[in-house]
């Protein structure tokens, strides 16, 4: 499992990274450490440098007095490299970087896990904090997403005319990608999505019509960590268990370790969410941190099936690999 700490304010996120003195700074959350527990992780973590961390600047659920919202947007530091996941439903990413003493003008990378709104309203407010970093999108994301049942029809997508405003700004990312030294991105590979699309009502508007979406916009950000492939999927609308499966197939010889994000179970019966708790147990991964789309109901029904294996994200929440 990652070391897991919880930010606040700036002031005691300056505390909590640079001096490290607190027994608070280790945020055991759904652990159940006692007090000695804590201390010696915290003596573990003292000489060790970790290779990656994440912090969630935007989630459902709010942290530590900073406010949260219906979306995601991760921070992610990778070796040298710092990388902003998704932007969230609004300008509070940008509140929240600030609170949480992140620079987004030092984002080397930003990425978009998908073509929906509430994980790319907040892109033009990036641009315009980050006038460098390149923002790696799927080939098909377009701005035609959309809700669709009976006579409703609710654009749901990216911003209208965002690529074509900053188009010198984004990457178009084909197949297995590579941003950088250990760092992925990997698209979908599972035939038959859009059959997911259709039950959940989504489609994608195109010039011959409307077609369930099938998700291909959709795209997991993946990290080589020396605990095994870490999964970054915000919504995992292509399926938890496929996303994991897809990665291990991308990584043959290496063990998928984590997955973290949202999984769209939030309208799911409890059966249902069972049996994803149980097919994830089966793949042989070894946590899970999720949020956002998986919902309360959700996240309780995952915890009682899969116990400390899984956690809940939250804004604030920082992970250590």
């Amino acid at each position: 499992m990652p070391l897991l700490k919880e930010l606040g304010t700036r002031k005691k996120v300056q505390e909590k990274r640079y001096k490290n003195k607190a027994i608070s700074s280790i945020y055991a959350a759904g652990i159940g450490l006692p007090m000695y527990g804590v201390l010696s992780l915290m003596l573990a973590y003292k000489g060790d440098k970790r290779m990656m961390k994440a912090i969630v600047v935007v989630d459902n659920m709010k942290g530590m007095g900073i406010p949260g919202e219906w979306g995601l947007c991760i921070y992610i530091e990778y070796k040298d490299q710092k990388i902003l996941l998704d932007t969230g439903a609004s300008k509070l990413f940008q509140q929240n970087s600030n609170a949480l003493h992140i620079d987004l003008n030092e984002i080397n990378y930003a990425v978009l896990s998908h073509a929906h709104y509430d994980h790319a309203n907040g892109m033009e407010t990036f641009f315009q904090e980050n006038d460098h970093a390149k923002f790696y999108v799927q080939e098909t994301t377009a701005d035609n997403c959309y809700f669709k049942w009976a006579f409703i029809r609710k654009y749901i997508g990216i911003p209208k005319k965002i690529m074509e405003k900053y188009k010198d700004r984004f990457v178009i990312a084909k197949g297995k990608q590579k941003i950088s030294e250990g760092i992925y991105l990997i698209p979908h590979s599972t035939p038959n999505l859009d059959l997911i699309g259709k039950r959940e009502r989504m489609y994608q508007k195109k010039a011959t019509g409307w077609f369930p979406d099938n998700f291909s916009h959709e795209q997991s950000l993946v990290f080589q960590t020396d605990k095994g492939m870490v999964i970054f999927n915000c919504c995992s609308h292509g399926g938890a268990v496929n996303i994991i499966n897809e990665v291990q197939a991308a990584f043959p010889n290496q063990k998928v370790y984590a997955l973290i994000g949202g999984f769209h179970i939030y309208n799911k019966p409890e059966k249902e969410i069972r049996e994803l708790a149980k097919k994830i147990k089966e793949t042989g991964i070894s946590y899970v941190c999720t949020g956002h789309c998986s919902g309360a109901k959700g996240y309780q029904v995952l915890h009682e099936e899969l116990g400390d294996m899984v956690q809940q994200l939250k804004v604030g929440l920082e992970l250590q690999f």
